[in-house]
């Protein structure tokens, strides 16, 4: 696991940047790119590539970020995708100004570069299918062998090649490959397809194309067209550098961004595979690409995480050439820090019990005075009721308490905040199945505020709200989506799921809320005293209730963790 601390950490890609503007290698010009695949919503794993090419672009002034959409595989992608990675992006507080790109931008120069390599004998159309080329190409400790179509000549290359743009043959009965080494031991040299024919409409060129260039040939060709000065990828693209820059010297290109690789994100109890996470999509596991339990933007989004946590939390694992695991628990430390600066304190009771304060009279009704922020008077006060009935957590209750147990007990005082002491006289059950539903207690009037004039101490403080004027609400409380800290290291797409969580979420109805957040709108943060940081959920009030799903507890399991590593 990283470990981490308040401070951010080192960037060895900045250092390589500040090099490179000392020796004008780039002619002064920091140049980026986030080149995002539409063929899903962007996750916690992208948030990182962004702060990261964004944020390196922004400490520069003449610094530039282009976003570009990799939109090569109409298969998989559309305009869904697209909008909800821009959307994403704004929430995240990066702008991309006029610099808007998409790959099939550059469709007829991509073209015009693959005919430029097929001239120079670098390319050629092959007639294996896809189990050939694989069998063809060898293994890391075999080299390939060469296709039969490898020594085709320049006129007949160019010939079958046109005739695959103008749709002359089936999806699969051509590729245009590479020329380049079967014998090489990086795999990815032993002449790779550069084109494949897929007869699928295009979410922007419609039925235009019926050929689509590859992702490594269209990658460094749209950083170059684009003038990129730093081609940032993450570390499984490493063994693609080569190739890389083999098509860019190859086509003796204008502009030759460098390409730098850093490590991924990885995230504990968690899978950043787009192609997993759609499967819990469509398979319905979760909800939606939004589902609070998913580690997409989106689904973060709507748990209730700020975009602020986010991009700390980006800037705190630091850019390092190790893949390692970062501990979810730095991601909730992160949102727990920002939410407890802005988020305001409110009283809700989840699992309501029933108490009725017996010597409190009838007809009275007090407005008690709370805080809104314990340590930023800034923020406020707000007017609390309170009543003869009011709700406390059933586990701020029991019967036979043990040893450490100091909440409400028979017989026992403890404080109700902002209110008054009360003491528990009698315990009412259910004459049929012997469960609690209702406690009766007196209250000691002499102690308004929370304070008794004798000086007497209690040793509990529990959060409640009057049964009278309460508001029923709906709330989802959300745990980690795997049981198991590394779910993606199980050896098959589909094992992974055998580490789904069944108690990932968590819905409650009939919970009370106090009634200042009657109106809260979509998107409110707030904490519940005592039980966490909560969200007004954006599909809210869809049958006039109040929903609110869990953001995040209160327990700081990442500063337990820090303070065990301490000692």
């Amino acid at each position: 696991m990283i470990d981490s601390d308040s401070k951010p950490v080192s960037n060895f890609i900045q250092n390589i940047i500040e090099e490179d503007l000392k020796s004008d290698k780039h002619q002064g010009r920091v140049i980026t790119r986030f080149p995002p695949e539409p063929n899903g919503y962007l996750h916690i794993g992208h948030a990182k590539s962004i702060c990261l090419n964004f944020g390196l672009a922004s400490k520069y002034p003449e610094g530039i970020c282009n976003l570009r959409f990799d939109d090569t595989n109409p298969d998989k992608e559309n305009i869904e995708y697209i909008e909800s990675i821009k959307d994403n992006l704004k929430w995240l507080g990066f702008d991309w100004g006029d610099r808007l790109f998409y790959a099939s931008d550059y469709f007829e120069q991509l073209y015009n570069y693959a005919i430029q390599l097929i001239e120079k004998g670098k390319a050629y159309v092959c007639g294996l299918n896809a189990d050939e080329i694989r069998e063809y190409r060898g293994t890391l400790k075999e080299p390939g062998k060469d296709s039969p179509y490898r020594s085709s000549s320049v006129a007949e290359n160019l010939d079958l090649f046109k005739r695959m743009r103008a749709g002359e043959f089936e999806d699969g009965t051509y590729v245009l490959r590479a020329r380049i080494d079967m014998a090489s031991p990086n795999l990815n040299m032993r002449d790779p397809a550069i084109y494949r024919i897929r007869r699928v409409e295009h979410h922007r060129t419609g039925n235009k194309w019926c050929i689509y260039p590859m992702y490594d040939f269209t990658h460094c060709l749209s950083d170059s067209i684009e003038g990129i000065t730093h081609s940032i990828c993450t570390l499984e693209f490493e063994d693609h550098r080569p190739l890389y820059d083999w098509f860019l010297d190859e086509l003796e290109t204008d502009c030759h961004p460098q390409q730098i690789e850093f490590a991924r994100l990885n995230l504990s109890y968690t899978i950043m595979s787009k192609r997993k996470l759609l499967q819990l999509v469509e398979q319905e596991i979760v909800s939606g690409w939004d589902d609070p339990r998913m580690p997409t933007i989106s689904g973060l989004r709507r748990k209730g995480y700020t975009a602020e946590s986010i991009r700390n939390f980006c800037e705190r694992i630091g850019v390092g050439k190790r893949a390692s695991i970062v501990d979810i628990a730095l991601l909730e430390h992160c949102l727990r820090e920002d939410l407890n600066q802005k988020a305001p304190r409110v009283m809700g009771v989840l699992r309501p019990l029933k108490v009725v304060i017996e010597n409190y009279p009838e007809d009275q009704v007090e407005e008690l005075e709370a805080l809104n922020h314990p340590s930023d008077p800034s923020m406020g006060t707000r007017l609390v009721p309170f009543s003869r009935v009011i709700y406390l957590e059933e586990d701020d209750f029991m019967e036979d308490p043990p040893k450490k147990f100091y909440r409400l007990a028979p017989g026992r005082e403890i404080r109700l905040r902002y209110a008054y002491f009360i003491t528990c006289k009698e315990v009412i059950k259910d004459k049929k199945t012997g469960s609690i539903t209702e406690l009766r207690c007196t209250y000691d009037p002499q102690t308004k505020g929370g304070a008794a004039p004798d000086g007497r101490k209690v040793k509990a403080t529990l959060h409640w709200v009057s049964a009278q004027h309460s508001i029923e609400s709906k709330v989802h409380l959300y745990d980690k989506l795997f049981i198991k800290p590394d779910p993606e290291a199980t050896g098959t797409d589909e094992n992974f799921k055998d580490f789904l969580n069944p108690e990932s979420m968590k819905t409650l109805v009939g919970c009370k809320v106090e009634p200042s957040l009657k109106d809260a709108p979509q998107g409110y943060h707030c904490q519940f005293e005592r039980l966490g940081y909560f969200y007004v959920d954006i599909n809210n009030r869809a049958d006039h209730t109040l929903v609110f799903n869990r953001s995040v507890t209160l327990k700081d399991a990442w500063a337990k963790i820090k303070k065990g590593k301490k000692k």
